[in-house]
């Protein structure tokens, strides 16, 4: 585990299969969700294509021991509450991460993808709509796009990717039908937000909780292999 130049803690784990001589692998960025920590996402990477260098990001904020937020958050009644300005310092952070990502570790700057959790699918969403250049895809499970990071007076207004930067983004939006802590109609929301762009939409329901169950994980695992398959 190491911040140094990138910014930010992480595990890392190098590709379980050697890339052909003279090629560089892909990255796969992995952004755990409120009050968990970089280890509990690195769980899956056994079950994800061995072709990818696998990151697990820590966030920045630390709630208490083992315990981190990208930003913090309230959960009223009404609906979550945020800290946008925590929010927006942790997508810049992560975009300095991307920056710098790739040559640290030798691998290829054009197949980063990010694989978020609930509020890390929250920041992979934000990444998609304002710097898709530095990805080649994203999946955002469980997680909700925040209208209050984009309105008129928020912390994005006016950092909007142009559209044509969107055009054919493979995006990957998961969620779980019975989620209790961010109820399908926020998963439901992102994919009318994201079928409104150019963007290459899969979206996926799941009978499963606040959670990763095996039948997602196994849908987002082969959707990834694809993009991989399909860049080789």
């Amino acid at each position: 585990m190491n911040a140094g130049t990138l910014g930010l803690y992480h595990l890392s784990q190098r590709p379980r299969t050697t890339p052909a001589a003279g090629e560089h692998p892909p990255l796969l960025i992995l952004l755990h969700g409120v009050g968990s920590h970089e280890g509990d996402l690195f769980g899956l990477a056994p079950y994800l294509d061995p072709r990818f260098h696998i990151l697990s990001l820590r966030a920045p904020y630390t709630l208490g021991p083992g315990s981190y937020a990208w930003f913090e958050v309230q959960f009223p009644p009404q609906g979550p509450v945020i800290q946008p300005e925590q929010a927006e310092a942790s997508r810049k952070a992560l975009v300095h991460f991307i920056e710098k990502v790739s040559a640290h570790y030798q691998a290829d700057p054009r197949q980063v993808y990010l694989l978020g959790f609930s509020q890390g699918a929250i920041l992979s969403l934000a990444l998609t709509l304002t710097r898709p250049d530095l990805l080649a895809g994203v999946v955002a499970m469980s997680g909700r796009t925040v209208p209050e990071l984009f309105s008129q007076d928020g912390p994005l207004a006016g950092h909007l990717a142009p559209r044509e930067q969107l055009e054919n983004f493979p995006l990957m939006v998961v969620h779980g039908a019975q989620d209790q802590v961010l109820p399908v109609r926020y998963g439901r929301d992102t994919r009318d937000r994201f079928a409104a762009l150019p963007v290459k939409l899969t979206y996926k329901e799941y009978d499963m909780s606040h959670s990763v169950s095996e039948a997602s994980l196994r849908d987002v695992a082969a959707w990834l292999a694809a993009r991989l398959d399909k860049k080789a």
